[in-house]
């Protein structure tokens, strides 16, 4: 059956995928990439030579169209992205959704998203969350901090190494700079590091280092 598979691929460390991704991936018609190049590293691990064709969120309006005709001709694919599961905090959502409209099965493999580990070594309440993804940059960045002042579940956030303190001040500033919460950063990989501590200890540990990796920052709700 013509089908989309989103398939999660490791955040660090190649060896966490499943054996069933591995298999999917070496079986479907062709495989969407974010960053052929990248993914390219992981296919060559794992010997799956299937062909890659690029979609990002620069191109993915062009492109979403034909490679939903080539699934709904018979062939099935696979949407993977540099990191983590598709459509979390990267491109998936607006194939996904067309795919739906068209009568085109989806289906997404369960495995590596960053936030779940970073969540539960944080040591922050984890049985009610809220994930933020990536705050805005620049328009509405403080509108949707202001927003999460009254928010009492622990909040997730991602964050590039660049923005790292400038975020971690900025919550401060909202959330108070008391407000328990942790960072992680570079999570499965021979550096991780979990910093846990107030906001305003994070900030100055941080401040003080250089930053590398992908961030998880994860942060108390109100109490």
């Amino acid at each position: 059956m013509s089908r989309l598979y989103l398939v999660p691929t490791p955040v660090g460390n190649l060896e966490d995928i499943t054996f069933r991704a591995v298999r999917i991936l070496k079986e479907v018609s062709f495989i969407m990439a974010e960053d052929t190049r990248k993914s390219a590293n992981l296919l060559r691990h794992y010997d799956i030579k299937t062909p890659m064709v690029s979609h990002h969120k620069f191109n993915e309006h062009k492109t979403v169209d034909k490679f939903i005709d080539r699934i709904k001709a018979g062939e099935q694919a696979a949407l993977i992205t540099d990191a983590g599961t598709p459509a979390i905090s990267d491109p998936g959502f607006l194939i996904v959704r067309q795919c739906i409209d068209e009568g085109v099965e989806v289906e997404c493999l369960p495995g590596a998203t960053a936030f779940v580990p970073a969540l539960v070594v944080s040591g922050l309440p984890n049985e009610r969350f809220c994930f933020e993804g990536f705050l805005p940059q620049k328009k509405g960045r403080q509108k949707r901090l202001s927003t999460l002042a009254e928010e009492t579940r622990t909040m997730i956030f991602y964050e590039s190494p660049y923005r790292l303190v400038k975020t971690l001040h900025q919550l401060g500033e909202v959330l108070g700079n008391d407000r328990k919460a942790s960072v992680s950063r570079e999570i499965s990989k021979l550096h991780e590091e979990t910093k846990r501590g107030t906001l305003s200890e994070l900030e100055q540990y941080f401040s003080s280092k250089t930053v590398k990796g992908e961030i998880v920052i994860i942060t108390e709700g109100k109490q």
